[in-house]
């Protein structure tokens, strides 16, 4: 698998490593899922799914997410990859490209429907991605 420097560099990560990332996930998750405000929710969800990602990579490319413009998808590219889930990408880009519209254009709602259904979809890949790291 390849992984491009301008986003990756490579890292010796031990196993106590990748359980911190895997818990930070966890613990995103569950905030999210308790509480009521749906846009607490979608931003955790999706920070959850980046953590995974993170969390992923460290563990099997054995490399280190690089903080640069796009590294949050080329994170959702590689989980799409390495999970061989093309929604993974698809899904994942739609709550990058919402939460950027938030932050850098003066707000998106988030409807509760909405939450809760990008929510069970983070919460299923965080339930692959255990699957493989742990």
């Amino acid at each position: 698998m390849n992984f491009d420097e301008k986003y990756f560099q490579k890292f010796n990560f031990s196993k106590e490593d990748v359980e911190q990332y895997f818990e930070n996930a966890i613990r995103d998750l569950d905030i999210a899922k308790k509480d009521n405000i749906p846009e607490v929710k979608f931003t955790y969800a999706y920070q959850a799914l980046i953590k995974a990602g993170i969390t992923l990579i460290a563990k099997i490319g054995k490399v280190k997410v690089r903080s640069v413009p796009g590294h949050h998808i080329k994170i959702l590219e590689k989980m799409s990859e390495v999970l061989k889930d093309e929604a993974i990408l698809t899904l994942g880009n739609a709550m990058r490209i919402k939460r950027n519209l938030d932050f850098y254009s003066g707000g998106e709602i988030v409807s509760e429907k909405e939450a809760l259904e990008y929510l069970g979809f983070v919460e299923n890949v965080l339930n692959k991605v255990e699957k493989l790291i742990l």
